[in-house]
């Protein structure tokens, strides 16, 4: 049996901000109606959290629940117990129309940290990442450079990037690219 590994394993790069693969994390995609109480109810009882405002995140020690669509959650989850948290959410969610479905193995994770990295991902999204316009616990799924992503930030300086597995390099090399020593634009 192989050992699960993350698309990078672990892969990291030190410029005018600091890149790093997070390694294996649990996702779990959610479907369903939103504002019904049963979905609110799985979610809090697999999390810990209640369901954020539109295009936003909630966070703890443990997970993390992000608004992606009006009918549409993604749950990060510890990798281990992801095979668990699906069958808790299918189980509570029997007789509600949901689709969820463990896509760990299918996404790549990244951080993105320091003073500079907001202008570092600047170069890369179509969204104003001013302070003020784009704040800890929001959430934005958006294009990077050429493929789809979703990203949100943490604190001030650091912010978590998710992509399909099958793009992790080239978003990885596009993020070290932008963070190239010598490549600050001081725009915040």
């Amino acid at each position: 049996m192989s050992k699960p590994v993350s698309a990078l394993n672990g892969a990291q790069f030190h410029g005018i901000a600091e890149v790093r693969d997070l390694g294996l994390q649990g996702m779990i995609t959610l479907r369903g109606d939103l504002t019904k109480p049963k979905l609110k109810s799985a979610v809090k009882s697999v999390t810990g959290l209640a369901l954020p405002k539109t295009g936003g995140i909630l966070s703890d020690e443990t997970g993390s629940v992000a608004w992606m669509s009006p009918d549409e959650l993604l749950l990060l989850v510890p990798y281990a117990e992801v095979d668990a948290h699906l069958a808790t959410l299918q189980k509570d969610l029997a007789k509600e129309h949901s689709l969820a479905v463990n896509v760990s193995d299918a996404r790549a994770m990244f951080s993105l940290s320091g003073p500079k990295a907001r202008e570092v991902l600047a170069k890369l999204v179509p969204v104003d990442l001013s302070p003020g316009a784009f704040e800890p616990g929001m959430m934005r799924r958006t294009r990077m450079a050429q493929v789809a992503a979703a990203f949100w930030m943490m604190d001030e300086d650091t912010f978590h990037i998710i992509c399909f597995r099958s793009v992790a390099r080239y978003v990885f090399d596009l993020l070290t690219v932008a963070a190239q020593e010598g490549s600050e634009v001081n725009a915040f």
